[in-house]
């Protein structure tokens, strides 16, 4: 949609929902909520919650602002509400966020499509966790929630004993788990805004665990912008990070994690709904590109539509 379109309509930020991710959440969404009208947009705030089809026909939304993160909102289930209601909504549809959502299925796909990361085993609850650890000899291992955000229920393992841990831990935020090579290295993050890649952060964690207090915390994070890398390297994993979200179909931003060792690289995964808090890598990668917030903001608002 045009701008001035948009600043006719009555503009629904989606934001808190029902994930571990809400405190995140509410974040992004203050934070689009006031950018937005402080560009004279007329904006809602919504809580979404188990009544939110109530909520959005209450107040009259035509278009929504999707700033949820986790389940129930970056996962597929309120793109499809939305469809289903006719209001365009920002960012990746229905099945393009069902298939970021769920770690398992991204790797099959990435692997289908050429795509470098790291190998893999999967676990699902009332399987025989045994055979999983006699399975895996090589260490260490990451142990992920298949469908969980911000690192919640993740853990990286050095024996059978761990990797038994790990398991109970993560099978507290899901019933599917990837067990990944862990791949010893450099952090990077790609974003990528309407099929052009962004530049490259790199991420220098105190302790070397991107964690949930190192992402949304201050101090022990530092962000190299733009990521020291050969440049041949350099263009390689922008090249990969577009690719990887159009092999899943995303639209509008997406943002796609690295970890890289000596020359080659691995794609990790793709967030089709990346954070906007004030710590968050998607407006630095924008800012270093020339753009500021709130114009990354109504950016994004303009891909706002139906049936991607």
């Amino acid at each position: 949609m045009k701008r001035d379109e948009l600043k006719a309509k009555q503009i629904g930020v989606l934001m808190g929902g029902l994930s571990g991710e809400r405190e995140v959440s509410l974040r992004t969404g203050a934070a689009v909520l006031k950018a937005l009208q402080q560009k004279g947009y007329r904006c809602t705030a919504i809580d979404a919650g188990r009544d939110l089809a109530g909520q959005l026909r209450d107040s009259g939304i035509e278009v929504a602002f999707i700033a949820l993160h986790g389940r129930y909102g970056e996962d597929g289930t309120v793109q499809g509400l939305l469809e289903l209601m006719g209001i365009p909504y920002t960012g990746s549809g229905v099945l393009a966020s069902s298939l970021a959502m769920d770690k398992i299925v991204t790797k099959k796909l990435l692997i289908h499509h050429d795509l470098p990361t790291p190998g893999f085993e999967t676990y699902r609850r009332g399987e025989d966790l045994e055979r999983l650890v006699a399975r895996c000899r090589h260490y260490p291992l990451v142990v992920k929630p298949a469908r969980e955000g911000s690192t919640l229920g993740i853990s990286i393992v050095g024996d059978g004993d761990a990797l038994r841990q790990g398991i109970v831990e993560a099978l507290r935020f899901d019933d599917q788990l990837l067990i990944e090579e862990y791949i010893a290295g450099r952090e990077l993050t790609v974003a990528v805004l309407d099929g052009e890649a962004l530049p490259i952060i790199e991420i220098e964690v105190e302790g070397g665990f991107y964690d949930f207090g190192a992402k949304y915390g201050s101090g022990k994070t530092r962000y190299l912008l733009p990521a020291p890398l050969e440049p041949a390297l350099y263009q390689r994993m922008q090249e990969v990070a577009v690719a990887a979200c159009a092999a899943l179909g995303c639209c509008g931003a997406a943002r796609v994690d690295f970890r890289a060792k000596e020359r080659e690289f691995y794609c990790l995964e793709v967030n089709t709904i990346p954070g906007m808090t004030e710590t968050s890598l998607l407006p630095k990668a924008a800012q270093a590109a020339g753009m500021d917030f709130a114009e990354l903001t109504i950016r994004i608002l303009e891909g706002a539509a139906l049936n991607k």
